[in-house]
């Protein structure tokens, strides 16, 4: 009988994700129907099928766009639980469709990077079926490392899939190898940026507030200044990265601009944390909480940044079809973007958020390495710190491998912090060996409230008085597995590899998703 009741429970199992899956579906159909005929009254009619089919993909890559790249601007804040899941896609999903339809601007780039040349791909019919096949691979790979719950870059999928249909349309001299030896770059200099700056925000948090003896006090002083710096960082990304196509600023200008708001909000903040601090006990824990309200305007305005920049990965073909298929005689590099294509675009990205983000955002919030209030926060700035610092220098540089970066970073930096304190304390009960075990307690009870100066006193004089390294009971053998033990604690390998292993093949493979998929419509021929 008790086999009986696990068949059924297993049966209305699968009988419930069937019917959460169908309703997806429906969803999914009803929103292709309505933006079909949002292209029907507002698109180029010269050739109206190949239009709504290019429009249904435009919205299929918008949707695997929100479904995975939009992690890494929410998923650190749902993984600290300053904001639900649902709070979380709710936020995303607005601030991203008005980022895109908002500031989605008036030109987009078709010829994405510069990856291939547009003289060779001069011929309409060409363009047209190299921007198609383009659109249709991005959107494919990227939904398929979404089934992997691999967050991966959709411009650098987009790129790969110009790349191969436009290899496949004009031979490998076509292509721009230097520009795609920028992209490679961009796989190194991203998470590392990403990586670095996160480490030392966490860093310094960890100095100036967790490792004091008054954490309240410290905060008091300590969190408003972030809060600055964030709003200033934050004000200057949004308006250089989200707004520009809006209203565009000079960079001095801008500067000051962003500077004057964060003071602003540095003044209106500062008694606010401070009545909230008092409230709180002095524990690392509490604090974090000090933390939460910037996690969620910096959720909400990186994906409003996101929504305006990233729109393009999903949308710019679909406008460079719609302007090309308007006379088929003339292909130019730009395209212009009709506010019916930026809505589209922008409701894709909602849709695939709410319907399939939240399996990527649980990848980057809490299957890479646990995070707290404050790592999220250093993750966040990490992610507008690194983009307006890489855009100043002119370095090619991910968002997305920026944010995991930044996930990466906090997570090796708590890995080695905690290897380091377990062998400082190893040390400590070494120096006490043979003692009354009280002794040894109370003198790591007195190391544990230290402060990081005292700490480091306090175990040179234990090393000096007993003349032992750290870690001196333990062999060669036993200090490898308990290194082992704490990386596996603190980050997880496996993720990090295939995470690693998407980003080197995401190129590749669209580009070669892109190949086939020209072939296909040249041979279809689309009505063309």
């Amino acid at each position: 009988m008790g086999v009986e009741i696990k068949d059924v429970d297993h049966f209305q199992k699968i009988d419930k994700r069937f019917q959460k899956d169908s309703s997806k579906i429906a969803i999914i159909m009803v929103f292709a129907v309505f933006i079909s005929l949002i292209a029907l009254n507002f698109g180029n009619l010269s050739h109206p099928l190949l239009l709504v089919l290019t429009t249904i993909i435009g919205g299929y890559m918008a949707m695997s766009i929100g479904a995975n790249d939009v992690a890494n601007n929410v998923g650190p804040a749902v993984g600290s639980k300053a904001i639900t899941l649902t709070g979380a896609i709710i936020i995303a999903a607005v601030c991203e469709a008005g980022g895109a339809i908002i500031a989605g601007g008036d030109v987009v780039d078709t010829i994405k990077s510069g990856i291939i040349d547009p003289m060779s791909i001069a011929t309409p019919k060409v363009f047209v079926a190299v921007m198609l096949a383009a659109l249709v691979s991005g959107a494919v790979w990227v939904h398929l490392a979404t089934i992997l719950k691999a967050p991966v870059s959709t411009t650098h999928s987009i790129v790969g899939g110009i790349l191969g249909a436009g290899i496949a349309a004009g031979g490998l001299g076509v292509a721009k190898w230097a520009v795609l030896g920028g992209i490679v770059a961009s796989w190194i200099i991203s998470p590392l940026m990403g990586g670095v700056i996160a480490m030392a925000f966490l860093m310094l948090i960890k100095k100036t507030i967790t490792y004091k003896q008054n954490k309240r006090l410290a905060a008091k002083k300590v969190v408003p200044i972030l809060i600055f710096v964030m709003a200033w960082a934050f004000g200057l990304y949004l308006i250089l990265k989200g707004l520009s196509k809006v209203y565009s600023m000079g960079l001095f200008t801008a500067i000051v601009v962003s500077f004057l708001v964060a003071l602003g909000i540095y003044f209106i903040i500062k008694p606010l944390v401070s009545a909230k601090a008092d409230t709180l006990q002095n524990t690392k824990e509490d604090i974090n909480a000090l933390f939460t309200i910037p996690l969620v305007f910096a959720a909400a305005l990186l994906s409003f940044a996101h929504g305006a920049n990233d729109v393009a990965n999903a949308i710019g073909p679909l406008a460079a079809i719609n302007q090309a298929l308007g006379s088929l005689v003339s292909v130019g590099e730009k395209a212009s973007v009709p506010l019916w294509i930026m809505v589209v675009g922008g409701l894709g990205i909602s849709l695939g958020l709410a319907l399939y983000g939240p399996r990527l955002i649980k990848t980057v919030g809490s299957e890479i390495t646990e995070l707290d209030k404050m790592r999220a926060f250093c993750i966040a700035m990490s992610a507008a710190l690194t983009v307006l610092i890489a855009s100043g220098l002119g370095l090619p540089v991910s968002s997305t491998h920026i944010a995991i970066g930044g996930v990466f970073g906090v997570g090796f930096l708590r890995e080695y912090l905690k290897k380091r304190y377990h062998e400082m304390q190893q040390t400590i009960l070494s120096a006490h060996s043979g003692k009354d075990a009280k002794v040894a307690l109370e003198f790591l009870e007195k190391f544990n409230q230290a402060s990081v100066k005292r700490k480091g006193a306090m175990l040179e004089g234990l090393k000096k008085m007993h003349k032992k390294s750290s870690l001196p009971h333990l062999n060669k053998k036993e200090k490898k597995s308990l290194k082992k033990v704490y990386k596996n604690e603190l980050v997880k390998r496996s993720i990090i590899h295939k995470i690693i292993a998407s980003w080197i093949i995401t190129v590749p493979v669209s580009a070669i998703l892109g190949a086939i998929t020209y072939f296909i419509v040249t041979a279809v021929g689309l009505g063309l």
